[in-house]
């Protein structure tokens, strides 16, 4: 969607340059502010159509900003109504930056009660914006974005919160540098593709143990939601070929609590838990479970907890030996390896996972690279290795990687490989989107047909491996080990014809020569 509105594109920039040049300069600073305030306005225009949907309705709603607010370490009360957007977008610059710092942020804070892992990650977070000429200019210019988003959603018929999370996504965007972690956002189609192969249903418990901003969360919430939807046929697909509807309010109670209790992420960045709780609430998640865990060190007691598992966990580094899990037996510190087996510890038998490697994983031969591989192929059913062009990560990164799909205590007899050409976009820093969705899509139907597939062709983009094969080949998981390539046989001219044409170019130069030296004669 963003693609095609310049209009959106050039407002999110000058969000940027203002913070920027309000010298709030570390994106990732600048991000959560801006989270912050987009978060502020987003509930403010929830509630009222909350409210707005519950009179139509009859059913009963109560809204976040009823009642009072008692502000935290005071006695001083203050009526909800106030900390709404509508209400301060009106007041002088000073008194609104007081107003926003000291009473709407800390109640923000307190959104979900006490207990909820939003107040409790929220606990230490602070509002820094210095100047109350870019508080000023900052919602100035969030409200015309919200302004083009729903002029956008009217005319093209794409659901608001879907826009306003193409929005978001495109902020975080631009947190352009991976991370001390290796920390670098997966594209949301790679994320859909991954999503759609995994299948997760209502009632599934979802976990992504390295989960950043909350992407793979995201994708499956929206996922379960379009499978939800009874009008999911009239729908359209999106610029990347999938077909996809996140209205929440289509939910009924019941199942929105069921959503709304399925999705488990951890990070070890606090900033990251932060914008991954906000980013799942902009989207409609009202309470996700998103905490600050390190999953691969020993205080990470979980085991067997859940039926689908995604993640694209950070692929450089490694972890203090001491601080490892017990439970991780691999005898590496490499990141990479540690969670492809950590993955398998916390799937249910029968869970499945979706997981993004750097293609090394699939090939080098150190002892704990073979003992990763051996997990996958002995004690999962490896259903699928799908290699991806390196551009795939840019501007972030340019490894080379690979998805890995598999499923804890099934049994693997063949594995399905797909090499990845084109994810419809340019694999270059700048990412444009072809025409058409590249491979992705062929992909997705391949993946879906291939137990109805007697034959594999490995001079093909995909094919099968026999595991007996791939035992045989120390489980080299390499498409490069397999594939056949094919050879275009080069038909040359029978010698006398060769000669000829040389007798020919060798007679025209001799001439011109002749004529060269009677005209400088």
């Amino acid at each position: 969607m963003l693609q095609n509105n310049s209009v959106l594109k050039i407002k999110i920039e000058q969000l940027w340059n203002k913070f920027w040049s309000g010298g709030i300069s570390n994106p990732l600073t600048a991000i959560e502010q801006i989270t912050y305030l987009l978060f502020m306005k987003r509930l403010d225009d929830l509630d009222l159509k909350r409210i707005s949907d519950a009179e139509f309705t009859g059913e009963e709603y109560i809204s976040k900003f009823a009642g009072e607010f008692t502000l935290p370490g005071t006695k001083q009360k203050m009526d909800k109504q106030t900390l709404r957007w509508s209400h301060f977008k009106r007041m002088s610059a000073e008194e609104m930056l007081d107003h926003v710092q000291l009473k709407v942020f800390p109640f923000l804070k307190m959104l979900n009660g006490d207990e909820s892992p939003f107040t409790h990650h929220m606990k230490n977070a602070v509002f820094i914006i210095p100047k109350p000429a870019l508080l000023v200019e900052a919602m100035s210019t969030i409200e015309e974005i919200f302004a083009e988003i729903e002029k956008d959603a009217n005319e093209g018929g794409q659901a608001f919160q879907d826009i306003q999370g193409d929005v978001y996504e495109m902020l975080l965007s631009e947190i352009a540098s991976a991370g001390k972690n290796g920390q670098f956002r997966t594209p949301r189609h790679i994320i859909k593709l991954i999503v759609e192969m995994v299948d997760p249903q209502l009632g599934n418990r979802i976990a992504d143990p390295a989960c950043g901003t909350g992407g793979f969360l995201l994708g499956a919430y929206q996922y379960m939601v379009t499978q939800l939807d009874k009008n999911k046929k009239n729908l359209l697909p999106d610029e990347d070929g999938f077909i996809r509807n996140s209205v929440s309010g289509l939910l009924t109670k019941e199942v929105s609590d069921i959503l709304n209790d399925c999705l488990y992420g951890y990070d070890i960045d606090v900033t990251m838990v932060r914008l991954g709780l906000m980013n799942l609430m902009m989207h409609g998640v009202d309470t996700p479970h998103i905490d600050y865990k390190d999953t691969l060190s020993k205080g990470f007691t979980e085991y067997s907890q859940y039926q689908i598992i995604m993640a694209n966990p950070p692929f450089t580094g490694s972890i203090d030996k001491g601080d490892i899990n017990e439970s991780l037996k691999l005898g590496t510190t490499k990141t990479e390896l540690l969670f492809v087996e950590n993955i398998y510890n916390l799937l249910k038998m029968g869970g499945t996972a979706g997981v993004i490697v750097p293609q090394g994983v699939l090939f080098s031969s150190g002892n704990a690279f073979v003992e990763a591989r051996k997990i996958l192929v002995e004690e999962c059913e490896l259903k699928a290795v799908i290699t991806m062009p390196s551009g795939v990560f840019k501007p972030y990164a340019g490894v080379s990687t690979a998805i890995l799909i598999f499923t804890k205590g099934s049994v693997t007899e063949n594995v399905w490989f797909y090499d990845m050409r084109s994810d419809g976009y340019s694999l270059d820093d700048k990412r444009t989107k072809l025409e058409g969705y590249g491979d992705l899509q062929d992909i997705l139907m391949q993946y879906k047909e291939r137990d109805q597939r007697k034959e594999s062709d490995r001079k093909e983009k995909f094919f099968f491996v026999s595991k007996e094969e791939i035992v045989k080949e120390k489980y080299d998981l390499s498409i490069s080990k397999y594939k056949e390539d094919v050879f275009e046989e080069d038909v040359y001219e029978k010698p006398a014809v060769i000669l000829a044409k040389l007798k020919d170019m060798e007679n025209e130069i001799n001439k011109e020569l002749s004529e060269l030296e009677e005209m400088l004669g």
